[in-house]
Formats: C-alpha cells, sequence, structure tokens
C-alpha cells in the first residue's frame, strides 16, 4: 500500500495499486503550483485510491484543454495529488506527499522543453518535449 499526507497530518490517503507511471512534470503549471523547478508525479488508479481528510482545490488548464484539479491541505498548503479531466479514471500523487519516498523512482521527464536552464536530469531518464505519446 502507498501513503502520503500533508505537512500538518489533517489529510492523508492510501493507494492499493501499482504506480501507472512515475515522471517528472517540468510544464510551466507544475512549476508554479510547487513554487520549484519541476514536480514528481506518480500515476494511480482512482478506483484504488482514498482520501480521508478534505482537501482545497485548484484548477488551471492542461495541455490537453481540459481542466486540471490540484489538491491540497487548507491548512498548511501541503499539494497532495490532482484529478486531471483528461484522464478521469486517474489521480496523480505528488511525490513529495508520500510518506516513503524511496518508492519514487522516475523513467521519464515530461514537458523538459520547459525545463529551467539549470536542471540537469540523470542520463538514464528519457525526457519528452511534451506528452510522450502512447
Amino acid at each position: 500500500m502507498i501513503t502520503g499526507r500533508c505537512a500538518c497530518n489533517k489529510v492523508c490517503y492510501e493507494y492499493r495499486g501499482k504506480p501507472l507511471f512515475q515522471v517528472i512534470c517540468c510544464c510551466e503549471d507544475c512549476q508554479r503550483a510547487s513554487g520549484s523547478s519541476h514536480v514528481p508525479v506518480m500515476g494511480a488508479n482512482k478506483a484504488e485510491f482514498t482520501v480521508q481528510g478534505s482537501t482545497k482545490t485548484h484548477i488551471s488548464f492542461g495541455g490537453s484543454g481540459k481542466r486540471a484539479v490540484r489538491h491540497f491541505c487548507p491548512d498548511c498548503g501541503s499539494l497532495l495529488f490532482g484529478t486531471p479531466e483528461a484522464a478521469d479514471e486517474m489521480v496523480t500523487i505528488y511525490a513529495g506527499s508520500l510518506d516513503n519516498k524511496e518508492i519514487f523512482s522516475p523513467t521519464s521527464v515530461i514537458f523538459s522543453r520547459s525545463k529551467v536552464h539549470w536542471e540537469v536530469f540523470h542520463s538514464g531518464i528519457n525526457q519528452f518535449d511534451s506528452l510522450p505519446d502512447g
């Protein structure tokens, strides 16, 4: 089981499946939402994902033109997970909220065209200018 929580422990989640993907997203929306150069993201099947506690949301529009809904703790502001309209069956878990960060092992960098000039990723990680095909 994969678990995570916010900084003040008022919102926590569990995921009972295996990660659908593990990527580092460098899109400008993720940069602004995180206040960092990228967001490490793990894909999860929504049917196997549960949340305890209430979140607040912020809505932006992703590359698909559909809404990207980010969920965060209303008290401490921790960014926890997303529910993208482009993939209704999926939740995107932000790896910084994981209880065990060792389980996150990215295979790709997406939206590398937007990465900051000083960011360098391991040569073994695939890099894609946008979303990879398929």
